[in-house]
């Protein structure tokens, strides 16, 4: 029975990214369905050929009805999404996200210590998001995202794609800078608990922007954003889903500042021409041939 039921698993979970890779966002199942699958795993192997003839049932495509319930295939679901905004309230609810952030002090620490709050900056349109880590003390100081040296270099990667910086929507999982307390300079990491306490004001500018693609920058967006440690190095430039958004993990511009080798630069390019082709953006030999010698 262990081997049939390994083998329904494995064909089940082939025909959910088969869905998934067509557009598909949601699964009908009744609750009789589940009553069912539930009876049935509980029972004996005799079992099994119902299990493969229910597996067999062409499955819904479209949103769920109310007496059904959604199961979201992997990475997809969010959860109580509302409809998109017309382009009115969809200024409004931002700029009403903004307030509320402007005035957070749910990190007492943090905003002691802050100069500003560091909500994010760019297109509300935007096709394409950049989400770092936290703020550092320029973009304290000045309450922008990205305008110290990583942020300067992070536009002309914007730019070599065709974009301009206010094309795209660049934001933050923490919208303070984490304090450093008896240091005089430096950065540190923000901690897990600091980064789920900030991350719901992201979620919501995720929402509300409705960006086609995300790229997330650095190991520690990574790992605020999708829980994964495995290290980016592994990561970067394989595709990710997040929030119903393909997502990029790629370096952070501050890595590519201190490690100047042109093959890790060169990464960095292969993941913004992954994410160019997704976008559907135009793409010359010049570009894909970047950091290639002639």
């Amino acid at each position: 029975m262990a081997a049939t039921y390994d083998k329904l698993l494995d064909a089940t979970i082939q025909h959910l990214e088969d869905l998934k890779s067509r557009g598909a966002k949601f699964v009908a199942v009744s609750p009789e369905t589940l009553r069912e699958l539930s009876r049935v795993l509980k029972s004996t192997s005799s079992a099994i050929p119902q299990i493969v003839a229910a597996s067999k049932v062409s499955v819904p495509i479209s949103s769920p009805k109310p007496a059904e319930l959604s199961l979201a295939l992997p990475d997809e679901m969010i959860a109580n999404q509302k409809p998109p905004l017309v382009p009115k309230e969809k200024i409004a609810a931002f700029n009403a996200l903004r307030e509320r952030a402007l005035v957070c002090v749910k990190c007492e620490h943090l905003a002691a210590s802050r100069k500003n709050v560091v909500f994010g900056v760019g297109n509300i349109d935007a096709q394409l998001m950049f989400v770092g880590e936290a703020p550092g003390a320029d973009e304290d100081a000045q309450g922008e995202p990205f305008v110290g040296a990583a942020g300067q270099l992070l536009t002309r990667i914007i730019t070599a794609t065709g974009l301009k910086r206010s094309d795209v929507y660049i934001a933050n999982i923490l919208k303070c800078r984490p304090d450093t307390p008896g240091q005089s300079s430096g950065n540190r990491k923000p901690t897990t608990e600091e980064m789920q306490t900030c991350i719901p004001y992201l979620h919501e500018q995720i929402d509300l922007i409705r960006p086609r693609v995300i790229v997330a920058l650095g190991a520690t967006a990574v790992e605020g954003l999708l829980g994964k440690t495995v290290g980016i190095m592994k990561l970067r430039g394989h595709w990710q889903t997040y929030r119903g958004a393909p997502l990029m993990p790629t370096f952070h511009p501050a890595y590519l500042l201190r490690n100047q080798a042109m093959s890790e630069k060169r990464k960095v390019w292969e993941d913004m021409l992954a994410v160019m082709e997704k976008l559907e953006l135009p793409i010359s030999d010049k570009q894909r041939n970047y950091f290639f010698k002639g």
